[in-house]
């Protein structure tokens, strides 16, 4: 049979490859600055843009969708064309793809320090981001299958199902998660509230470091893995296995991230249930990447970029054996909530991500610039500075998060909180977060390293931007033997119909019954809408990114209800949370939680706090929020926010929004009354105020039905 001649298209990946570096660096380095102001907080450098609350939602998207993100896309650029034998199915759309990824990533830049954000996790870009990101999914995907589609290999190689389940799973994780009632251009409220936006959220976040951070990069590992090696795959049958119950299990696991919440305990056990089963599926795929290396440890020791590969697999099998670990409840317990989780999350993040695509950049750059490797010794410093950045980013974090743990929860012998300043907690774990930033500069330093070498390497070479190719055209009689999976290997299309049928189960059972039946969320007759002045300084608390420090979810321990709500006793509820557009329960106490908070300071404290928190907190590392007393709320927003939470479900009556104003103002003029009878003046106006009618509402409502059932 004669061989068709074609050629590789190179330069779509070299484009990728040069974003990956670029934002790598950059996201790093904003990382290293959250990581200081943590324990220095004079590096939030008294600015509204560049408080730790505004960039570290900056960090995590340039991380995971600029620097991961480019990353997987220059793999999946990479080894399609090369599994498939053919080039990329259009030229065009794999540069309406890249310019397009990296215009989000330009938008995500300027709006989180902004303050533009929706404030749920992995999914803070507001809604014209969200359509942007859609449109170019999709363009990702028609390039995708059609080059699948068009391939001269009929067989698609393992690799090429976690890439269509990558593309099938994250669009339909973005959608659902990302339906919003728009405000403005740049405002928009989610669509579910309280319980139900936690549980849709999570089954989102969770998820997107499944299908994101993970699946993709399984798939680059099946391909970069055995080229390094020069070894075949271990194990075809155990990549079936791998696969189909890797996608079918980890739709399940979102509500982990919710246990001792309200929301309900049969979604709370599903999902401890089902990530426990993940971890066989998980260590599967680890031992199938690690045994395709028998009979070639040898080279390991000589060979940097198997090194670095080895090292992310690795980090792949403890991060998937600790994950499932931490959704037992007796150990989520202990561990939610603190720096336990920080480190968990890094060891994935910087071993299994950031490891393996140094190792496919190591290897994949001198072979598409024709030449060899600039420096050897440079790559191995990289590798071992790179360790251990990962050493001592993760092992303070794991120990902060056990301190803090045990802190929180510790009892005398009177049966009376011992630390009963949260504070105290945070100044103990300090030299921690200083070790933590030690790890993350080497980190970045070995970074930098990587790139210099890679730089070099190009320039010593010289760049391939088609390369030839020749293979046979795919035959095309149908395929008989070699077992069911073979055959369903030759159907791109209904492997992508079964791909999203795996993964539709288990969100619907875990979501319909959550929506649909009202007792899962049973309602609080006390429990009211914001006002207009408590709903612009919840949104100003949504702007300034407070959620990244205070939970607002006080869990059914005695220890937290003692520290949180030591008058009324009271842990969170998940009636109370039904107006809220979107849930704030948080993921981590840098400080400590506020669901409990109004009443309990008075309007000057909270006025002094948010001004100089270290002059009313001794230690605090709470920056300061000095544009709150200078900027003003905008009033001409109150009648469309009004209006956008009413058509979603909050019960504010027709044409309040008319008045909403005059009882916005008369609220924010008693708390400036108030301010004046301590000597401090401040225009009702101010966004410091309506913040302060915001915190001092928190938990009020609980309390309104407590002394209701009391009367």
């Amino acid at each position: 049979m004669e061989l068709e001649k074609f050629s590789y298209d190179n330069k779509i990946v070299k484009a990728f490859i040069i974003a990956t570096v670029i934002f790598g660096l950059v996201g790093m380095l904003v990382g290293l600055t959250a990581a200081i102001q943590l324990f220095y907080p004079v590096f939030n450098f008294d600015l509204q843009y560049t408080t730790f609350g505004r960039i570290r939602p900056l960090h995590t998207n340039a991380i995971i969708f600029a620097f991961v993100g480019n990353a997987m896309f220059a793999g999946v650029y990479y080894s399609m064309q090369r599994l498939l034998k053919t080039r990329m199915f259009n030229d065009t759309l794999s540069w309406i793809h890249f310019w397009g990824w990296q215009l989000i990533i330009l938008a995500a830049a300027i709006t989180l320090p902004l303050g533009i954000t929706t404030s749920k996790e992995y999914a803070e870009l507001e809604w014209p981001i969200d359509i942007a990101i859609t449109l170019i999914w999709v363009v990702f995907g028609w390039n995708m299958i059609g080059t699948i589609i068009k391939r001269r290999e009929k067989h698609m190689y393992v690799a090429i199902w976690f890439y269509i389940a990558t593309f099938v799973t994250v669009a339909v994780l973005h959608i659902v998660n990302s339906f919003e009632m728009p405000v403005n251009l740049f405002k928009s409220y989610s669509w579910y509230a309280g319980v139900q936006d936690a549980l849709v959220q999570w089954w989102y976040g969770h998820n997107a470091v499944a299908f994101f951070l993970t699946t993709p990069f399984l798939g680059l590992m099946y391909y970069f893995l055995p080229k390094a090696a020069n070894r075949p795959v271990y194990s075809y049958r155990l990549s079936i296995v791998h696969f189909w119950s890797l996608i079918f299990l980890y739709i399940w696991a979102g509500p982990h991230h919710l246990l001792y919440s309200t929301l309900p305990d049969w979604a709370q056990s599903l999902g401890t249930v089902f990530s426990i089963m993940l971890i066989a599926p998980s260590w599967g795929g680890m031992l199938n990447g690690l045994f395709t290396l028998r009979g070639a440890w040898d080279r390991v020791r000589e060979d940097v970029v198997l090194k670095f590969m080895v090292v992310a697999v690795t980090a792949y099998g403890m991060a998937t054996l600790e994950g499932p670990l931490l959704s037992l409840k007796n150990v989520n317990a202990i561990a939610h909530f603190t720096d336990w989780i920080v480190a968990h999350v890094h060891v994935g993040g910087l071993g299994w991500n950031g490891f393996l695509i140094f190792g496919i950049l190591y290897w994949v750059v001198p072979r598409m610039w024709g030449t060899n490797l600039y420096s050897t010794k440079l790559a191995n410093v990289h590798f071992w500075i790179g360790t251990l950045g990962i050493i001592f980013y993760a092992l303070p974090m794991y120990i902060s998060g056990v301190v803090q743990s045990l802190m929180w929860k510790e009892f005398n012998a009177e049966g009376f909180l011992v630390y009963k300043n949260f504070l105290e907690t945070t100044v103990q774990i300090l030299p921690m977060y200083m070790l933590r930033a030690v790890g993350g500069g080497l980190y970045l330093v070995g970074a930098i390293i990587m790139t210099y070498n890679l730089i070099k390497t190009a320039y010593a070479g010289s760049f391939i931007a088609n390369e030839p190719a020749e293979a046979a055209p795919m035959a095309k009689t149908e395929t008989t033997g070699g077992g069911w999976h073979h055959v369903l290997e030759s159907k791109p299309i209904m492997f992508s119909v079964l791909t999203l049928v795996a993964i539709l189960i288990g969100g619907i059972v875990e979501m319909v019954p959550t929506f649909l039946i009202k007792s899962n969320v049973p309602t609080i007759a006390s429990v009211k809408p914001y006002t207009p002045l408590e709903l612009h300084g919840r949104d100003i608390y949504i702007r300034e990114g407070c959620v990244s420090c205070h939970s607002q979810l006080v869990r059914p321990f005695r220890s937290e209800v003692e520290r949180y709500d030591p008058q009324g006793g009271e842990y969170s509820k998940s009636g109370e949370y039904v107006y809220d557009h979107p849930f704030l329960w948080g993921s981590k106490r840098t400080g400590p939680d506020l669901h409990r908070l109004g009443g309990k300071y008075s309007d000057v404290w909270h006025y002094n706090h948010m001004l100089a928190p270290d002059a009313v907190s001794t230690g605090s590392i709470m920056p300061a929020y000095p544009w709150l007393f200078e900027q003003s709320i905008d009033l001409s927003q109150t009648a469309p926010k009004i209006r956008a939470l009413r058509k979603i479900g909050v019960p504010y009556e027709d044409g309040y929004e008319a008045i909403a104003n005059e009882h916005l103002t008369i609220q924010a003029r008693r708390i400036a009354e108030n301010l004046q009878l301590e000597g401090i003046e401040v225009a009702p106006e101010t966004e410091i105020i309506a913040m302060i009618a915001y915190l001092q509402r928190l938990g009020k409502d609980i309390k309104a039905s407590k002394t209701a059932e009391n009367k």
